[in-house]
Order: structure tokens, then C-alpha cells, then sequence
């Protein structure tokens, strides 16, 4: 196996090359997480070129958390990290290329689904602590901080609750933007019942889930959505 050296020296081409030299080995050796990899000089030996390449190749692939490396340590396949998602999104709302608007559109759809699938599959200490962080977002009263790291666990937790590892990557790359989305969102609750309001929306889906309730889990969250959501992005004029 080797590169073609030919295929376009500029723009990093090679890097490239070699980086799915390095994940083509990992599909075919049918690797799984915490398996280790040959090193740089093999691939480089392999692959006929240069163990800069290869440090080069091996560098990007462990920024994008497809493989670990240390020194004094073999590179290991590393486990699905929703870090990146998470940057990626981050880095579309600030540059324009997505919405605010679409982003939490494509979170409701996909946290409508988690309500649903938790309410499925959830454990009965999942179902405990999801009702102990929503009980818990009313205990913080007035402290933005504390009710945003509350209100992030929600979420994460009935995500985890679904059983499914995708979704549970996805929420959980959401959540820098609900550190600014979540103190907006409650900004916009100026009164007393406002704010009462949306923390009844959240017992109420820890309800639904507690007691394995699907159609209610979902209505719940669709609720959610609506009303506190849709006062953020009036408020942020998207």
C-alpha cells in the first residue's frame, strides 16, 4: 500500500491521504475503542512517505478525536466525543452559515425523540435523576448559573436516558450554545407565573418520563419548545 506522491503535493493533500490510510486501517482490522494502532513509522513505511506526514496526519486525526495519542504511548482508538460537533456548530452561528433558528429547530425535533425514547427506556435511577435535576432547576430561584447547569444536565440526562449513543453525542454538543441560550431564554420571563411556567415544562417532562409515558414525554417537550424557545428567538429578533 502506498500514496501517489503525484496526486497534488499542495494543500495538504498527502495529510489527507494518510489520514484515511489510518481510518481505512481501523475499518479493516475492525478496530473498536481503546485499540491500539501502529505507529507513525509504520504507516509511514507502509504508505511511502515521510513520518512528518504521518505526524501531521496522526495530529489532525487526534484533533478531530478519531484516534489518542501520547508520548510514550501507542495511538488508540478513541471513543465518539460530541466536543467536535460541538465546535462545529459554534463556529456555523458565528460565521452566518446557520441560524440560531435552525439550530434549535433541529433540537426540538431531535429532543422530542429523546423524550419519547427515555420514556422507553430509561432505568429507574435515570428516571430518578432526571427528576432530581428538574427539581433541582427550581431550588437555584434567580441564579442564572446554577439554573443553566441544571437545565444543560436535563437535557443531557433524558438524551442518555434514550439509549441511543448518537443522540446522546448530539445533545450534548449543544451545549455551549445553551450556556448563552439558556439565561436569555429565562431573561425573557420577566414575571413570576413566566418563570413558574417553564419550570412546570420541565417537572412535567420528568413526569412523563418517570412514569414511561411516551405520548406525554413528547407533548411535554413539543411544549417546551414552543413556548420557551419561541420567546428566545422572538427576543434575539431570528
Amino acid at each position: 500500500m502506498s500514496i501517489d506522491s503525484s496526486a497534488g503535493r499542495a494543500g495538504g493533500s498527502l495529510v489527507r491521504q494518510a489520514m484515511q490510510a489510518v481510518t481505512g486501517h481501523i475499518r479493516s482490522q475492525s478496530l473498536r475503542v481503546g485499540d491500539t494502532l501502529p505507529g507513525e513509522g509504520h504507516f509511514a513505511s507502509e504508505l511511502g512517505v515521510s513520518r512528518a506526514v504521518m505526524r501531521e496526519a496522526f495530529g489532525a486525526l487526534a484533533a478531530l478525536n478519531l484516534i489518542e495519542v501520547a508520548n510514550g504511548r501507542k495511538p488508540r482508538v478513541a471513543a465518539l466525543d460530541g466536543s467536535v460537533m460541538a465546535a462545529s456548530l459554534d463556529h456555523a452561528v458565528s460565521t452566518a452559515q446557520v441560524s440560531v433558528r435552525q439550530i434549535w429547530d433541529v433540537r426540538r425535533t431531535l429532543e422530542v425523540r429523546t423524550a419519547d425514547l427515555a420514556a422507553q427506556f430509561r432505568t429507574d435511577d435515570q428516571a430518578a435523576w432526571i427528576v432530581e435535576t428538574a427539581q433541582a432547576m427550581s431550588r437555584a430561584g434567580d441564579d442564572l448559573d446554577e439554573t443553566t447547569a441544571h437545565d444543560i444536565a436535563f437535557h443531557q440526562a433524558i438524551a442518555q436516558a434514550s439509549r441511543n449513543e448518537l443522540f446522546r453525542q448530539i445533545v450534548a454538543s449543544f451545549g455551549p450554545l445553551m450556556e448563552v441560550a439558556v439565561p436569555t431564554a429565562w431573561r425573557t420571563r420577566e414575571t413570576l407565573a413566566q418563570r413558574r411556567a417553564i419550570l412546570d415544562l420541565h417537572r412535567e417532562i420528568a413526569r412523563a418520563v418517570q412514569k414511561a409515558d411516551p405520548t406525554a414525554a413528547r407533548a411535554a417537550m413539543e411544549a417546551h419548545f414552543d413556548d420557551t424557545i419561541g420567546h428566545l428567538l422572538a427576543d434575539l429578533g431570528d
